[in-house]
């Protein structure tokens, strides 16, 4: 009973949902990547390399072998590169995404985290604790008026 009971803890706290809601739009997210290389960015680069589709090029290492009937009898044997391009054009297109997106997210916590800046409401807890460090720094100062005297 306590392993459910520290499970269902877990799972209201958010922890889970949090992980589920970014699998789902991590999923969605892909596929949204997947169209924009594939779909975007791919074929202008083909049209710039004579035509060529790039998810077709393959290095072949031993020809595949049929006979009469159309049974292949000894499969080909081929490396794929064309597929390592295309992922690796995904991968990048991705990580810059993620990049952007958090360097937008970073530039939104600072600016909300900054105590000065009058254009954005500063978080409670945040304006809670410039007001003690500024009170700190105050009594800080009174002290060692006092101790000086």
């Amino acid at each position: 009973m306590k392993l459910l009971k520290e499970f269902k803890e877990f799972a209201v706290k958010g922890n889970m949902m949090d992980m589920a809601i970014g699998i789902i739009i991590g999923a969605a997210f892909n596929k949204v990547i997947d169209v924009l290389a594939k779909q975007v960015l791919l074929p202008p680069l083909s049209m710039l390399s004579d035509g060529t589709n790039f998810q077709d090029k393959r290095l072949i290492l031993r020809e595949g072998v049929t006979d009469a009937s159309g049974t292949v009898t000894i499969s080909e044997v081929a490396v794929e590169y064309g597929k390592l391009f295309e992922v690796f054009l995904d991968f990048l297109i991705i990580g810059f995404t993620v990049f952007i997106v958090v360097k937008a997210m970073n530039k939104l916590r600072n600016r909300a985290q900054d105590t000065k800046d009058e254009t954005v409401a500063t978080p409670k807890d945040i304006q809670l604790l410039s007001d003690l460090k500024v009170l700190m720094e105050e009594q800080n100062r009174l002290l060692k008026s006092q101790v000086s005297k």
